[in-house]
């Protein structure tokens, strides 16, 4: 039986079993704790150089089958990589010439895939972004008001300012600040899905006076400082590296002198854009974020800088997330046979593989997620800001 495997399997020690499409079945150690339906042939082959994107590509296209937990479908997935492939490459990552219509295009594809599938597993406000956990013990209903608020207090938003939500998702921020902090939001989107929920629920709110929602791009934001205050959460991730100097710029003309703001989103591990994780980022771009690019901390912070904001206070939520999407999995796992309703079969392997792996990416350093908060200086290089964080937390 052993035959049909590459040699490179044959010394694993991996609690993983292999059925292969003939029935046979080969355990690579003792107590499996995942299955590994292989139902191509061709797809041995593979397995002697097992890429976190061809596994998860196998998967996704129903060449591969897999049974147990998706956790551990996941830890043994990144097992069986880091043992059969060598270390990742220095290298530039492939990066995207980024206009409009191919962004609409790919935030249609990842947002407008269906309201009623997200709702299935994020929290009651539909907030898809880290949530914030101040114990560690916070459900996620909890974790993503606690992030809601933080966001605002950073923000230091008082009653009657004007917010700009850039990104707004499926307005969940707007609404609570508006809500609960008596401001007037203005926030933009590009998918078509999450404005209609958005307006629905802004106005089942009784808040349509204090929050206004469009279609818009980021590029065509007003730059006449009317805003007091910016807040953009998970945006960044899909603006790519040749557009984030406009796209500061473009925050930096749109708030106040004085005024503040908030980027709040995934950072990459390494300077240099180097891949990681054996494939995997190769599979979130090919599968679930096309033309998404994940720009370093250091990056972020130069290209606020040089847009004219001044960097004032930075905060990595990277464990947060990793529990965040812990949540977003296990929620998603339990209710399989519904979400099967909704999405097409591939989609919702893809999101099975996809919530699962960057729960377990961030738990174990592959990116980062960071909360930057900047100030637009007023002409003689003052501002407005407490001298310490002491009111954050009071």
């Amino acid at each position: 039986m052993l035959a049909y495997l590459p040699p490179a399997l044959r010394d694993l020690q991996l609690p993983l079993r292999l059925r292969l499409w003939d029935g046979k079945q080969i355990d690579l150690g003792p107590e499996p704790r995942v299955t590994m339906v292989v139902k191509d042939p061709s797809l041995v082959a593979q397995l002697a150089h097992p890429s976190l994107a061809a596994l998860g590509g196998a998967y996704v296209e129903g060449r591969l089958e897999l049974e147990g937990p998706i956790s551990a479908v996941i830890e043994l997935g990144d097992a069986l990589s880091q043992a059969l492939i060598d270390d990742e490459p220095v290298a530039e990552s492939q990066r995207s010439a980024h206009d409009k219509a191919t962004d609409a295009a790919a935030i249609s594809y990842h947002y407008d895939l269906s309201n009623d599938f997200y709702a299935l597993w994020l929290d009651r406000e539909m907030v898809y972004s880290c949530a914030y956990f101040e114990t560690g013990s916070e459900d996620l209903e909890q974790a993503q008001q606690a992030k809601l608020r933080h966001l605002c207090r950073k923000l230091r938003l008082q009653p009657g300012e004007r917010l700009l939500d850039v990104g707004c998702g499926w307005g969940g921020l707007a609404r609570f600040a508006a809500r609960e902090f008596g401001v007037e939001v203005h926030g933009i989107t590009l998918s078509h899905a999450q404005l209609q929920l958005a307006r629905q629920r802004v106005a089942d709110e009784g808040l349509a006076s204090q929050v206004q929602l469009e279609l818009l791009d980021y590029r065509d934001l007003p730059q006449d400082g009317r805003f007091d205050k910016v807040v953009s959460v998970g945006m960044f991730e899909h603006v790519g590296h040749a557009n984030l100097p406009l796209y500061c710029q473009r925050l930096f003309g749109a708030v106040k002198s004085g005024g503040l703001v908030m980027n709040h989103g995934i950072t990459a591990k390494y300077t240099d854009g180097r891949p990681v994780a054996r494939g995997g980022g190769e599979f979130i771009g090919r599968y679930v974020f096309p033309e998404g690019e994940l720009p370093h901390l250091a990056t972020m912070t130069r290209e606020l800088s040089d847009a004219g904001l001044e960097v004032v206070d930075v905060e990595n939520l990277r464990l947060h997330y990793a529990r965040t999407l812990e949540h977003w999995s296990a929620r998603l796992e339990t209710q399989l046979e519904q979400a099967a309703q909704l999405v097409p079969e591939q989609a919702l392997r893809i999101w099975r593989l996809y919530l699962a792996g960057c729960a377990y990416g961030f738990a174990r350093g592959w990116m980062s997620l960071h909360q930057i908060l900047a100030v637009k200086p007023h002409a003689d290089g003052s501002h407005d800001l407490p001298w310490t964080r002491a009111d954050l937390y009071r």
